[in-house]
This record gives C-alpha cells, structure tokens and sequence, in this order.
C-alpha cells in the first residue's frame, strides 16, 4: 500500500487532488466491446470481474453514469447476511456470504468484512414458534441459525429493552453467527481495481441515453460520449432497472422505493452484532469508527428520489428508542436514501431480458447489498454463456408468468 507524508497530502489539497495514483484507469470507450455492463455499483463491478477472472471474457466495459458506487452500493447499511426461509434463496444469499468471508484476500483488498452475527428479537411466543421453524429451515438450507432464550438475547445485546413497560416484550430470538457488515465503498472499490487489472475498460460519468437494437436484438448502447456496440449487453442499475426497461420495450414487476438510513455521532463500542426488530422494523449496527448505523422500513412512496423524510425518520427512530432507550440522546450525523428495485415477491430478477442480447441483474430490493459476490458471479455466468447457473435459474422473470415465486417478504424486511 503507498504511504503518503503529511507534506504531498498537503500538496494534493492545493492542486486539486490530481496528482494521486489512481487504483484503476479512465480509459476513453472503444467502439466495441464483447460484453457491456450498464452499473458502475457493486453488482456490475463483480459481473465485470468474474467475467474476466472465471471465464477469461476480458473486453469488457462497465459503463456508470457517475462515480463508482455512487448509488445503492454506497447508500445502505452494510448488513451481510444469508438467513432465508426458501431453499433457493439459502443457496443464493449464502453464496454470497462464503465469497464475502475470503473475498479482501481474492481481491488483495480490505473490504472489512466483520462476521459479528445477526440477531433478530421475537415478541411472543407465536412469534417464537414461528422462529423455530425459521431456524429448522435455514439449517436444512445449510445455513447457520441458532434459537435464543431471553435471557441468551439479554446476554448478547443487554442495551435492548427488557424492562416491564416495553410494548413488545422480547421472548426470545434468531441469531445467524456468520453474518455481519462489510465497508461499502471497499466492496466496490475493490472489484473494481481487480477488474481493471484483468483489462476491463471502466468508464464513468458516461450516461446510457438509449439501447441499440438490430432484427430485434440489443446490439449495444447509445451514450453520452458516442455509441458502442456490444456482443451481448448486461444491466445491473438497481433502482433505475425499470428506467433501462422502458428502453428495450420490456414492462418489469418492479417499483422503486426510498430506503432511508443514518449514522450517529462516534461513539465507543455499546454493541458488537447486528440487531433487528421486527415490530418496529428498525435495525442497527456499530460501525468500526463508533457510529450507530440504522435503517428501517421502506418509504411507501414509489420514488427515485436518494433523500430521506422527516415521517420516516420519526418512524425508525421510535422503534430505535424503544428497542434500546438508553440511545435516545445520540445525536445524528447523516440521513440519506438508496433506491430499492422491489419486485412482487421481494426476490431478484436474473436473466433474460425479453429483448435477445439483453440480460437483467434486478429487483434486489433490500439485499442488494449482501448480494454483490453472488450477483456478479451468478451474472457473469449468464452473460459469457447465455444459460443460467443453477441457483440463477429459479429467479429468471419468467416465474412470474409460471407463478413459481419465491416470496420472502418477511425475510427482506420488506414485509414491515
């Protein structure tokens, strides 16, 4: 890693920040390229890469509008997790947990990834019930799950409310040891200097205004700086799927919603795992640097708008004063949205578009993030060989014209 002196920091300041090594090249787009991925976020940058280090497809661009990771891979709360009900999505979202668990050393690049378990607290006793099928299914999937007593929740998260005058009293809960958070823009940083180093052209500030069509099929895409064909195109874009969409004539199962999140002031360490409420539906971790990280509920508005509100913040921050009130005087740094793509059953879109040269990567809602290893690798899978992964398979648009969804609103946190 280079080391700078407190003189070229200095230095740096006075002209602008330019003169910096940079981690990955500004190439000027070529005007072909065997595979286009439209999303300079986490999901593109790890298609970019599998791509390349999987099945040897180099020349490839990513294309991204702004800066990397400017969208929802730097606008969420970190959390990395694997702890679904259905088998599909077991295998998909562990997936992603096992390539998060070596990826900081397959990409020689610190992502942080601090596996320091998920608990989530029941507040009845059919509330418990229900718990303990949810741990049997998630160890049938292969997936890590125990069943806590209140007092085993007390000892792992004492800041939570256990007095008598707690709306929802705790009964219990279901804590995944190997989930955990990981840093955001490291995620995404990291693919991206290990896809440049393999030769993929990343080109930012590059705006996608239209999709080039030929006898029916997407041939490549119009941008902001010129047209550039590709032998098959990829869209990995979030929140803006249905934008991309409207371009190829496709009508998506998808809305897209603000999911509003914050950052308190540094604190020093009061909570070492990741907890969640559901009848509030407020959720928190502590960041490395001390601060709360907190997010909630979505924001029932359908909106492509990366801003928060005041009623949903009054909202989390309720439910995060009842869960813990000993926080209740913690004053806030940030507020701010990501745009969620969520789809009729709260599971992913990965496929075929409905337009031949047009593949999706869509419709994570709230687990885009936790997803990024697995996304990639599922998506660049589909790209080089134009067939599904098994685990891809179950979640092409097709399901719902089959009926064969896979619903875990519950399990998203999309449900409360």
């Amino acid at each position: 890693m280079t080391r700078y002196s407190a003189f070229s920091v200095f230095r740096e300041g006075l002209r602008g920040q330019t003169g910096w090594s940079k981690a990955w090249r500004t190439p000027t787009p070529r005007a072909a390229y065997d595979v286009v991925i439209i999303g300079g976020g986490g999901h593109g940058l790890a298609t970019a890469y599998y791509l390349a280090r999987t099945h040897g497809v180099t020349n490839v661009a990513v294309i991204e509008k702004g800066g990397l990771g400017g969208g929802n891979t730097g606008r969420n709360t970190t959390v990395i997790r694997s702890n679904y009900f259905y088998p599909e999505s077991a295998a998909l979202y562990d997936l992603s947990v096992k390539l998060y668990e070596t990826l900081s050393r397959e990409l020689n690049y610190n992502v942080m990834f601090s596996q320091r378990g998920m608990l989530a607290t029941c507040h009845s006793e059919p509330e418990m019930e229900m718990a303990a099928r949810q741990v049997n299914a998630m160890r049938l999937n292969g997936v890590d799950a125990e069943l806590l007593t209140r007092d085993q929740v007390r000892k792992r998260a004492p800041l939570l409310n256990f007095g008598p005058d707690m709306r929802f009293p705790i009964h219990g809960g279901v804590s995944q040891p190997r989930a955990g958070t990981g840093r955001h823009d490291a995620v995404a940083w990291g693919y991206a200097r290990a896809a440049d180093a393999r030769g993929v052209d990343i080109i930012q500030n590059c705006e996608v205004l239209d999709l080039l069509t030929e006898g029916g099929r997407c041939i490549g895409v119009r941008t902001s700086k010129g047209d550039i064909r590709a032998g098959v195109v990829g869209a990995a874009v979030a929140g803006h799927s249905s934008v991309i969409a409207d371009m190829a004539g496709v009508d998506l199962p998808i809305t897209s919603y603000a999911l509003q999140a914050f950052v308190s002031e540094p604190l020093k360490p009061v909570l070492d795992t990741v907890v969640l409420c559901p009848p509030f539906g407020t959720y928190l971790s502590q960041s490395d640097k001390g601060g709360l990280v907190i997010g909630g509920g979505l924001d029932r508005v359908p909106s492509y708008g990366q801003r928060g509100n005041l009623p949903v913040q009054e909202t989390v921050l309720a439910g995060l004063v009842e869960m813990m009130p000993a926080l209740a005087s913690v004053k806030l740094l940030r507020h701010w949205a990501g745009i969620v793509d969520v789809t009729p059953d709260s599971s992913p879109i990965l496929g075929p578009s409905g337009l031949d040269g047009l593949y999706l990567n869509c419709g994570w809602g709230t687990g885009g993030f936790k997803a990024i290893p697995a996304g990639g690798y599922l998506f660049a899978h589909l790209l080089a060989t134009g067939a599904h992964h098994e685990i891809s398979r179950p979640f092409d648009r097709a399901r719902f014209e089959t009926g064969h969804l896979i619903d875990e609103g519950a399990a998203s946190g999309i449900a409360h």
